[in-house]
């Protein structure tokens, strides 16, 4: 592997593991057992990574957020919609549990992830009109509105959430913790759909309890 890229990747798991403000170029350079001056070489400075890191994540995302184009949304869509989702917010942890402060220090970090989030909010949407197209669901425009809106907050909220409510857990209950925020999610959906479609929903939420 390439320096840059072992710098890349020391770095996600340095901020992920510690949190980003923890983390400095040295103690990247240190874990990677080369000279500070060898890092500035491919990197001028760990905005620079962190950036490049965002844009790992904000292509990863962007596919997670893809909606069916030819056919009409289904059950199993939402449920791999939100699993993708969740599983990317868990490969990039550490721009969740930053958030805020990432957001603050840099401006087109804040544009673009305003972006991400307006892209969550239309894909659930676009899938819960596909469920109101097949039958499966009911739901006026303004509860999948809403609907939709809540279903960001949780998605972009939940591990902060979970860490306030279980500040003693480590690194293997927080990945669990990602499935409840699934949980969750489909938890929202469940009042609105009738039928199959329902019972779909039911036995896919009792997988991510077990």
């Amino acid at each position: 592997m390439k320096t840059r890229d072992r710098i890349l990747q020391t770095g996600l798991q340095l901020f992920n593991e510690y949190g980003e403000p923890r983390i400095t170029t040295n103690h990247i350079a240190d874990e990677l057992d080369i000279s500070p001056g060898n890092l500035y070489y491919h990197f001028r400075n760990k905005d620079e990574i962190i950036w490049l890191l965002f844009e790992q994540f904000e292509r990863r995302i962007g596919a997670a957020l893809q909606v069916p184009e030819r056919r009409v949304p289904n059950m199993e869509d939402m449920w791999l919609y939100l699993h993708l989702v969740f599983e990317n917010i868990w490969e990039y942890r550490f721009f969740y549990r930053d958030l805020d402060n990432l957001l603050s220090r840099n401006k087109k970090l804040r544009t673009h992830f305003r972006r991400i989030l307006e892209r969550k909010v239309n894909t659930s949407a676009a899938i819960c009109k596909g469920l109101v197209e097949a039958g499966v669901m009911e739901a006026s425009s303004e509860d999948i509105a809403a609907l939709s809106r809540n279903i960001a907050v949780i998605a972009t909220y939940w591990l902060n959430f979970q860490r306030i409510g279980a500040p003693a857990a480590g690194q293997a209950d927080e990945s669990d913790h990602l499935a409840l925020g699934v949980y969750q999610v489909l938890s929202l959906v469940a009042p609105f759909l009738h039928g199959e479609a329902r019972e779909l929903l039911r036995q896919i939420s009792q997988e991510y309890l077990s």
